[in-house]
């Protein structure tokens, strides 16, 4: 089976930095998902990543995921990126580097630094010698995300020092610094640490992602793609959206039985949020 080639989630985070814009990621929960980003992405000429969780890639399995990348990526224009989001642990990511994915996220956020760093760095030897890409993450990120939830009171801003220290020491890809967005729907308003993303990223040079993108307020979001911000996570709002049109079709239909017939709907209801983000992050016209 012919294998298209790898988009390069490096080279795509580093245009979006030097052109002012972030890239999308929304996550990949189902074959709907997938058609929704990739044909929004094709009408806008926006680069895409597909973000994959570990319940995600254990529920659909890595090469199924991978297949229907590809599939995808045979008809696209545009760059569109598998990317594992929040990686558990070593042997996971490596796992998905072998299976096809363009790009991997290790998440040893709640681990001490010194370890957060040494393992972090072992799945950069890996990925690099591949070509494969890795964002890594520092702080703790507050919500819910996947299988892992954090409370307020667990949630740590990443510092400054630190931050350079572990771009540094990993070469990572990107860096995910906790700055104040959460996993999940937002209770109140996102207070954005502005002052130390744009510190971050003056030290480390390195393209930074924000989490938690569902909810952001729009002048937030896009004060932190001037300060670095060249990816931002979006999954919540989506899943609501699809969520809700499944719901709705149901309720005027209660004896519909073919998926389907509900499951369409809900894929062009998504289609709508999705084009909505990539105007807001600038990544559209952009191939």
């Amino acid at each position: 089976m012919y294998v298209p080639p790898k988009a390069s989630y490096r080279e795509v985070l580093q245009d979006a930095n030097a052109k002012g814009y972030a890239v999308g990621q929304f996550n990949l929960n189902g074959l709907e998902y997938l058609q929704s980003i990739v044909e929004v992405a094709e009408e806008e000429g926006s680069p895409v990543i597909l973000g994959v969780s570990a319940s995600s890639a254990k529920y659909f399995g890595m090469d199924y995921l991978t297949a229907l990348a590809n599939a995808a990526k045979l008809k696209a224009t545009v760059p569109i990126i598998l990317h594992l989001d929040h990686g558990p642990h070593f042997e996971f990511a490596v796992k998905a580097i072998h299976a096809g994915f363009d790009s991997v996220m290790y998440d040893g956020s709640e681990h001490p630094l010194d370890e957060n760093i040494a393992v972090t760095k072992k799945i950069v030897d890996v990925a690099h010698a591949l070509g494969i890409s890795v964002e890594g993450e520092i702080g703790v990120i507050g919500g819910t995300e996947d299988e892992i939830s954090v409370d307020e009171a667990h949630a740590m801003l990443a510092k400054v020092d630190e931050s350079e220290r572990f771009a540094k020491e990993t070469g990572i890809d990107a860096i995910a610094p906790a700055l104040g967005t959460a996993h999940g729907q937002y209770k109140e308003k996102p207070h954005i640490a502005f002052d130390r993303l744009e510190e971050i990223f003056k030290r480390t040079g390195t393209p930074v992602v924000l989490h938690g993108g569902s909810g952001v307020p729009e002048e937030d979001i896009k004060r932190a793609i001037a300060l670095g911000v060249a990816k931002i996570n979006v999954n919540t709002e989506i899943q609501m959206a699809f969520h809700e049109k499944v719901k709705a079709v149901i309720a005027d239909n209660p004896k519909l039985y073919d998926s389907r017939k509900y499951l369409g709907p809900a894929r062009e209801a998504i289609k709508e949020v999705i084009r909505q983000k990539i105007r807001l992050f600038g990544s559209n016209n952009r191939f």
